[in-house]
C-alpha cells in the first residue's frame, strides 16, 4: 500500500495554500492525497453533546471546501479526507507516522519580521518523524483558488531552483536525496549551499592551530562538497546541479538563497532525548524567515 501525502487542513487560507501545494505533490509522486482535520475532544464530553456536535460539522465543512478547491485545480489526484480527535500536534503527528509526507499551512507577515509560525507547525516540526513542508500563501505558486494579494501568479516551481542547505560537518543521506528527488520530480535546477565560518583561536583544539592562516580553506569546503554529492550526481544525471560554498552565518546564507526558490530543503536531527524536541538553530531561522515552501526532513 503506498502511504499518502497528507495535508492538515483547518479552514485558513494558509492552510488551503497547503493542502494544493500538497495535492500536487501527490501527483509527482503518484500517491494518493489526504486531507485531515483535527479538532479537539474531552474525554468528559458525550459524543452528543451539542459542542461535539458543531465541531464534526466544522470539520466536515473544512474537509468539504478543501476538497472542492483541490479538485477544481488538480481534478487528477487521488483525494480522501478524515476526521481526527485530539489536540491539533498531536493528531497531526500520529497523521504523519501514517504518510509519506505531511503538508502544512504557515501563518506569517510578511517583511522583515518574517514569519510568525502557528504553534501547532512549529510542534509538529520539532517533533515529526517523517519529513514535513510548511507552506505559506503567499509562497504557494500553483493555487488559483487563492491569488497573490496584488492579483499575480508567481513563478511556477519549474522556473525556480530547489535549495538543499548541506551542513558538511554532518551530511545526511536522507535530506540530499529528499532534495534531488524534488528537483528531478520538478525538472528544476538543484542549488546545493554550504555556508562556513572561519574558527575562532579559541574554538580551535591544539591540533588544529595551524588551520587559522590556513588560505585554501574555501576550496577546501567546495572540494568536499563536490565529493558528497559525486553519488547523488551519478543517481540523478539528467538533475542540473549548481553547488556554491559561502563564507558566512549558515541561517544568513540559506534565508537569501531561497528568496527566489521554489522549495528550500534542510534536515533536523531526531533527537536521543524525545521529550526535548529541538530543530536547531538554521532550521529555525527558515522556519520563521523563509517565504518559499521549506521541507523539513528528519535524520539520525
Amino acid at each position: 500500500m503506498l502511504l499518502p501525502v497528507i495535508a492538515g487542513v483547518d479552514g485558513s487560507t494558509e492552510s488551503l495554500a497547503a493542502a494544493e501545494w500538497a495535492a500536487h505533490e501527490a501527483v509527482r509522486r503518484n500517491r494518493p492525497l489526504r486531507l485531515v482535520h483535527a479538532w479537539n475532544w474531552h474525554p468528559r464530553r458525550a459524543d452528543g453533546d451539542p459542542a461535539s456536535a458543531a465541531q464534526r460539522h466544522l470539520a466536515e465543512r473544512v474537509l468539504r471546501d478543501a476538497e472542492e478547491c483541490i479538485r477544481a485545480a488538480t481534478p487528477e489526484v487521488r483525494l480522501t479526507d478524515e476526521q481526527v480527535e485530539g489536540p491539533a500536534t498531536a493528531a497531526l503527528l500520529r497523521a504523519a507516522d501514517q504518510a509519506e509526507l505531511l503538508v502544512l499551512g504557515s501563518r506569517g507577515l510578511s517583511g522583515f519580521t518574517g514569519l510568525l509560525v502557528g504553534s501547532v507547525a512549529l510542534g509538529v516540526a520539532a517533533k515529526a518523524t517523517r519529513p514535513l513542508v510548511l507552506v505559506r500563501r503567499e509562497a504557494d505558486a500553483e493555487a488559483p483558488c487563492l491569488p497573490a494579494d496584488d492579483g499575480n501568479r508567481s513563478a511556477r516551481d519549474g522556473d525556480l531552483d530547489v535549495v538543499l542547505g548541506v551542513d558538511l560537518t554532518e551530511t545526511c543521506d536522507e535530506v540530499i536525496e529528499f532534495a534531488f528527488q524534488a528537483a528531478w520530480r520538478r525538472q528544476a535546477r538543484l542549488r546545493v549551499v554550504h555556508a562556513w565560518q572561519r574558527p575562532s583561536a579559541i574554538a580551535l583544539g591544539p591540533g588544529d592551530i595551524a588551520l587559522v592562516n590556513e588560505p585554501h580553506r574555501a576550496e577546501e569546503w567546495q572540494q568536499f562538497l563536490s565529493a558528497v554529492l559525486k553519488l547523488w550526481r551519478d543517481k540523478f544525471p539528467e538533475t542540473e546541479v549548481v553547488e556554491t560554498v559561502v563564507e558566512g552565518k549558515a541561517s544568513t546564507t540559506l534565508v537569501r538563497a531561497a528568496s527566489a526558490a521554489s522549495l528550500l530543503v534542510v534536515g533536523r536531527h531526531v533527537s536521543d532525548r524525545p521529550t526535548v524536541p529541538r530543530i536547531g538553530p538554521v532550521t529555525q531561522a527558515a522556519v520563521h524567515h523563509v517565504a518559499c515552501p521549506l521541507a523539513i526532513v528528519p535524520h539520525g
